[in-house]
Formats: C-alpha cells, structure tokens, sequence
C-alpha cells in the first residue's frame, strides 16, 4: 500500500516505477572440451558470445563454497588443470567491464594466449589433467512482486534485495542497454539532474572483481548517500 501511495504522489514528469527483477544463470554445455592451450584456444575463436560471458560472470551468481583464486574460469583452468601458472596470472586480470562488447574481451584474450604459445614451446604440449569444458547461459528472469515509485524506496530496499537482483539491474543491464549503463541509472535519470552525481558515481564502478554481496553494500551505501535526503 505504501509503495502505491508514492506513487500517487509522484508528480506529472516523474518516469514509470520501477520494477525489481531477480534472475538465476543456468549452464548449459556446448560439448566443446580442451585438453590442451591450442585446442582451448580454437575453441574460444568459435564459441557463442554468450560462452565467454558465462565464464567470465556466471561465477558470481554460481554457490561457492570456498573463495576462488581467481575470478574467471578460464584462468582457474590453466593454474589448477594446465599448470601455467604464468599464463593464469595473466588471464586473472583481465577485466571484462574495459569492453564495451564480448567480442572485444574474446580478442583480448585471444591476444592473450597467441603470445604465450609463441613465447613457450612448453605451452604447447602441455596437457590438462581435466579437459577445460566450454559452457554458455542462460538468464532466467524472476518477478519480485516489488515496485518502486521514488528514488528513496530505492535506498530502503536496496540492502536487502537478493544478490539475483543486483547482477540482472546492474550487471546484465550493461549488455542489455545500448549505451552501456545499469537500470537503476537509467530510472534515476527520468527525475532529472538532482541524481546525476550519483548516477556517475554508479558509472564508475567495476563490479567484476567483487561478491554480489559486496557490490550490493557499495550500491546500497551510496544509494543512502543520495537518496534518503528527503524529496521536495
């Protein structure tokens, strides 16, 4: 009831409410496996976009148990199945929010790999104990019931919103929108100039090299810091 009330005392230029999503990723295989950096490089040429996004981003919403030395899967392939720790370190700090597009983060790592095997013959015939298995996703959207009429309900629920919810509004939405920014900027744009500094704020962050649970506390900190000040 409160929610709808907001939303009757929003004023005429006010944008749409907004509706909060939650989402699963669901991991489908591809039957491409590598058991050497050739055959992994051969496959990464030719698999679906949506193959190098899952293992860049699908660890983030996956049940972990323990904390991973490195954030993408193909970098925890070479260091704990190829043994080219050198070659993992590298692959580990790629950032895949400095690509505007997943063809441009597949040529980075593409770049990548071509140098190591000109710079090791021993890369070469190096043979993983475990085959690398490509995967893709897909996005599984969930309605929350939940809806959002001005900026401040946004600050109140934000901290407790599932994790779902923060990779489908802040991270997919980077590939979803054509200008590359998150839903939550793009609602805040529709009242006006007062939110642009925190919407820039939003803009800066790179969210690949932290937990869900911990990009859902920065967003939620700054979302207080900007919005609970009350509406005129």
């Amino acid at each position: 009831m409160a929610a709808a009330k907001h939303k009757h005392n929003a004023s005429p230029g006010s944008p749409a409410p907004f509706t909060l999503k939650d989402c699963a990723l669901i991991a489908i295989a591809t039957g491409r496996k590598a058991f050497t950096l050739v055959e992994f490089r051969d496959h990464l040429r030719e698999v679906a976009e949506d193959s190098v996004y899952h293992h860049f981003w699908g660890g983030l919403l996956g049940v972990r148990f323990e904390e991973r030395e490195f954030n993408n899967d193909f970098a925890v392939w070479c260091r704990q199945h190829l043994h080219d720790p050198e070659l993992a370190e590298q692959l580990a700090v790629v950032d895949p929010g400095e690509h505007r597009n997943l063809d441009g983060l597949r040529r980075e790592l593409l770049d990548i790999i071509d140098e190591r095997l000109d710079s090791s013959e021993l890369s070469h015939w190096l043979r993983a104990e475990q085959p690398f298995e490509f995967s893709r996703s897909q996005l599984v959207i969930f309605a929350t019931g939940k809806t959002l009429a001005r900026p401040h309900e946004l600050a109140a629920i934000l901290p407790h919103v599932a994790t779902g919810t923060i990779f489908y509004h802040f991270i997919d939405a980077r590939r979803r929108l054509a200008d590359g920014s998150d839903d939550f900027s793009t609602w805040l744009a529709g009242f006006g100039p007062r939110y642009d500094a925190f919407r820039q704020q939003l803009a800066t962050i790179d969210p690949f090299f932290a937990s869900l649970s911990q990009l859902r506390d920065e967003l939620a900190g700054l979302c207080r810091e900007h919005c609970e000040r009350g509406e005129s």
